[in-house]
C-alpha cells in the first residue's frame, strides 16, 4: 500500500470504525458501486487497488463520465467497504476535480498550438497524484519539484547578482533551464546569455503578445500570473508556447461522486 493511502486510512480509522463495528455483523458480505453524480473527468482510479481487493474498474483515468455513470465496483466484508468509503471518495473526488478543471483549460486553448502547464501549487503530500490527475485531464506537467529542472526566478536573480550571472552559474547542472524576466532589460540580458526558455509573469495578453514578437522565436515562452479559465485563450493566442496556471491544482473543487452499498 502506498504511503499516502496508508496515512489517509490511519487518519480516518484511528482505533477502528466504531459505528460499523456496532451495527454491522462481522461476517456480512456486500458489494458497492462508485457513481458519478455530475459530469466529470475521472482520476485517481489506480488508488482503488490500494484500498480494496480486486476492484472492478469500469473507467480509465482521463475518461469523461456523465451523471449516473458507474465508475468502479468493489466487494468484500461490509465493514471493510464502509471503513474505506470516505478515504476512497476523498481521493476520487479531489483528483477528479483536478482532472476536470485541467480538461476545461486544455479545451479552452484547443487549436492555438499553446500548451497548458500545471505548477507546484499542490496539496502537500499529494503532488504526484494531483499532477497525474492534471495530465489525465489533458494538460502538461511542469517540473515535479525543485530537483528536476532549473527555474531562475526574481529572488534567484537578485541573489545571483543579475540574470546573466544566474544563467551562467546554472549551466553546469545539466538540467533544463528556464528564467523569469520582468523587464525588457532583463529580457534582452537573458536572450544575450543564451536563455532557451523564458517565463513572462503578470503581463496582460496585449503586453505578452508584444514581448513574444520581440523574442521572435529565439526562446520558448511561458506565460504565468493571473491566468484563469476565462482569459487563458487570450494568453494562448499571443503566440506563447506555454501558459501555466496554479488554479488547476490549488483551486479545483471536489467533484460529486457517491458510493452505494448493496448486501450480498
Amino acid at each position: 500500500m502506498i504511503e499516502i493511502v496508508r496515512l489517509a486510512l490511519e487518519e480516518d480509522l484511528g482505533a477502528g470504525d466504531v459505528t460499523s463495528r456496532a451495527c454491522v455483523p462481522e461476517s456480512q458480505q456486500a458489494g458497492g458501486r462508485f457513481i458519478a453524480r455530475e459530469p466529470l473527468v475521472i482520476a485517481g482510479l489506480p488508488l482503488l487497488h490500494e484500498l480494496y481487493e480486486a476492484p472492478v474498474i469500469l473507467k480509465r483515468d482521463g475518461d469523461s463520465c456523465a451523471d449516473g455513470d458507474a465508475i468502479a465496483t468493489v466487494s468484500g466484508r461490509a465493514r471493510t467497504l464502509l471503513e474505506r468509503e470516505r478515504v476512497a471518495l476523498n481521493f476520487l473526488q479531489r483528483l477528479s476535480g483536478v482532472a476536470t478543471l485541467a480538461r476545461r483549460f486544455a479545451d479552452a486553448v484547443a487549436g492555438t498550438g499553446c500548451r497548458v502547464l500545471d505548477t507546484r501549487k499542490t496539496t502537500p503530500g499529494l503532488r504526484a497524484l494531483e499532477k497525474a490527475a492534471a495530465a489525465a485531464g489533458g494538460v502538461t506537467n511542469h517540473r515535479m519539484g525543485l530537483f528536476d529542472a532549473v527555474l531562475i526566478k526574481n529572488n534567484h536573480i537578485a541573489a545571483a547578482g543579475g540574470v546573466r550571472n544566474a544563467i551562467e552559474r546554472t549551466r553546469a547542472s545539466g538540467l533544463p533551464i528556464q528564467v523569469e524576466v520582468r523587464t525588457r532589460e532583463e529580457l534582452r540580458e537573458a536572450l544575450d546569455a543564451g536563455a532557451a526558455h523564458l517565463l513572462l509573469d503578470n503581463l496582460t495578453p496585449a503586453e505578452a503578445a508584444q514581448w513574444v514578437r520581440e523574442i521572435g522565436g529565439r526562446a520558448k515562452v511561458e506565460l504565468s500570473g493571473g491566468i484563469t479559465l476565462e482569459n487563458v485563450r487570450a494568453y494562448a493566442e499571443t503566440g506563447a508556447d506555454f501558459v501555466s496556471s496554479g488554479a488547476i491544482t490549488h483551486s479545483a473543487r471536489a467533484m460529486d461522486i457517491s458510493f452505494r452499498l448493496e448486501l450480498a
